[in-house]
């Protein structure tokens, strides 16, 4: 359901929309499931979505912004269905983008599915962080410390934490039956971030763009599984991770 969302909200993307129309169309959608939004009041957040723009990093505020040809702006959505959260968020572009900010949405997608490739029984929970740095600072990015990936289920942020970057202590090691939000924050410049005078918008430090992609992975006996799949199918980058399971 969460990433039936974040396709209906890619499929209204584009220049001169406000960013509000991305809360009421989730409000809406999890209306027709039944389902509440997982953030909706959560530790007091007044909306349905994180909406950031640009330079914003996570937990921006959706408003009457109307979104300009360039901007790039990620959606971090979550449901509770039957007691149980889902968790998900993308990067979309806005028009045409600049080739620096596609290649910064690019390198975090891809990042995310190097974590996801970690995501095994008996792994240490670092090496997803591990995997994710390592690619991210190869195409000369960083990944930002202070939010990171966490278990997720009966509450939305569970144990273990997932960081981005590999710790210098060793981690827990992951058990089938584990589920997981691994979301990779990449930043063109600094990793370091500002919080907004709201108290929730994250920006970069230095302005620059960031990018945000998650996915909810479940830990099983046949590796990693991606649970936030939309009706639509399978992303290629999921089937090679299917593929890759079902030959090891």
């Amino acid at each position: 359901m969460v990433a039936n969302i974040l396709d209906a909200i890619e499929d209204v993307v584009r220049p001169g929309v406000p960013t509000m129309r991305f809360e009421e169309l989730a409000r809406d959608m999890c209306a027709q499931y039944k389902v509440k939004p997982a953030f909706l009041g959560y530790c007091g957040y007044p909306f349905a979505l994180c909406c950031s723009v640009n330079e914003e990093v996570v937990h921006g505020f959706p408003s009457t912004r109307l979104l300009q040809e360039g901007d790039i702006v990620s959606i971090d959505m979550g449901v509770v269905y039957e007691g149980f959260v889902g968790d998900a968020a993308r990067t979309f572009a806005v028009g045409e983008v600049s080739d620096e900010a596609k290649r910064l949405m690019r390198v975090t997608e891809d990042a995310l599915y190097a974590g996801i490739a970690e995501a095994h029984a008996g792994n240490d929970v670092y090496a997803i962080g591990a995997a994710v740095q390592r690619m991210v600072e190869a195409a000369g990015f960083n990944v930002v410390r202070r939010f990171v990936g966490h278990g997720v289920g009966a509450k939305m942020h569970e144990k273990p934490e997932v960081p981005n970057f590999k710790p210098a202590m060793r981690g827990l090691p992951l058990q089938n039956g584990m589920v997981i939000a691994i979301e990779p924050m990449v930043t063109v410049g600094t990793y370091e971030v500002d919080i907004l005078e709201d108290n929730w918008t994250a920006v970069t430090r230095d302005r620059k763009p960031a990018a945000h992609y998650e996915h909810s992975i479940a830990i099983t006996h046949d590796g990693p599984r991606i649970l936030s799949i939309s009706d639509r199918g399978r992303p290629e980058r999921a089937l090679m991770v299917d593929r890759s399971n079902n030959n090891g």
